[in-house]
């Protein structure tokens, strides 16, 4: 069965950085799009950034772009984000998820999902 276990993530001081992981298994990898998503407590999920099945093509949320970074590496079946400059508001638990397509911006267009991984960033 399809499994995305997520890790990488803890507890770090405002302005710190962190580097989340994701391992994808029992899917063919590199025909999916990828994304993070992120929940905090009494919010809705929400769409971090997304990359297509080559990494030709990324989208980040206007909250995060210009600090977190979307990659990954279809010979490990993994997908990473970069996160930088973190703000105690990027604090949350942090979900990758597998999309066939061909839609990448909206929750009900993934269909794997991961169980997550807590950031909390102290102020």
């Amino acid at each position: 069965q399809v499994q995305l276990v997520e890790s990488g993530g803890g507890l770090v001081q405002a302005g710190g950085s962190l580097r989340l992981s994701c391992a994808a298994s029992g899917l063919t990898f590199s025909r999916y799009t990828m994304g993070w998503f992120r929940q905090a407590p009494g919010k809705e999920r929400e769409l971090v950034g997304s990359i297509i099945w080559n990494g030709g093509n990324t989208y980040y949320a206007d909250s995060v772009k210009g600090r977190f970074t979307i990659s990954r590496d279809n010979a490990e079946n993994t997908v990473y984000l970069q996160m930088t400059s973190l703000k105690p508001e990027d604090t949350a638990i942090y979900y990758c998820a597998a999309a066939r397509g061909p839609g990448w911006l909206f929750k009900r267009e993934y269909d794997y999902w991961g169980q997550g991984t807590q950031v909390t960033v102290s102020s």
